[in-house]
């Protein structure tokens, strides 16, 4: 076999590969964790609503603050590539429904100054808190066992764990959550 042969062969086979790589990510992305059991979802949705964290400008908030709104709580990491990959979709989410009464809350599992940093290059459009690694008990709390980031939590109006997911959530998929909570009454 000729070398060129061989150079387009091999070419072949990386674009046939990338090509189902790409597909896989993007067919098995946002796949909903197990459910959580009644008990866990309560005790992680009463954990999440106690929290107190620094924002970005170092003042703490209450995630309770935004009881009676949809939230999506998303926990992150800069250094996490599916963390960025999603992060303009949560912006654009947050646009098209926050008037709704949608509210995303990114807690970031990093330091405060590469957050803020992040945050700003990105243009966040929502509340960004700093849990640095003490925040990993709410991860856990909120039924990640795995400690995989990115991890979603969608609590509803009323307070309560609705969906959860592992890994980078698919905007479509989040919509079709997210859209008929934001039609129900606290």
């Amino acid at each position: 076999m000729s070398i060129l042969k061989q150079i387009v062969l091999y070419a072949a086979v990386a674009a046939v590969s990338l090509g189902a790589g790409i597909w896989a990510r993007n067919h098995f992305s946002a796949v909903p964790q197990i459910p959580l059991t009644d008990e866990i979802s309560q005790e992680g949705a009463k954990a999440l609503l106690a929290a107190n964290l620094p924002d970005i400008q170092g003042q703490d908030q209450a995630i309770s603050q935004w009881l009676g709104k949809v939230m999506v709580v998303n926990f992150w990491a800069t250094w996490c590539i599916p963390c960025q990959e999603e992060i303009p979709e949560f912006i654009e989410t947050q646009k098209k429904f926050g008037d709704q009464g949608l509210v995303f809350v990114g807690i970031a599992l990093d330091q405060t100054d590469k957050v803020k940093t992040f945050s700003q290059d990105f243009g966040i459009n929502y509340p960004v808190l700093v849990g640095s690694m003490s925040a990993w008990s709410l991860v856990e709390a909120a039924g990640n066992k795995m400690s995989v980031l990115p991890y979603t939590v969608i609590i509803n109006r009323s307070g309560e764990i609705v969906e959860t997911y592992l890994g980078r959530v698919n905007q479509d998929k989040l919509e079709k959550v997210v859209a008929p909570l934001l039609k129900e009454k606290a």
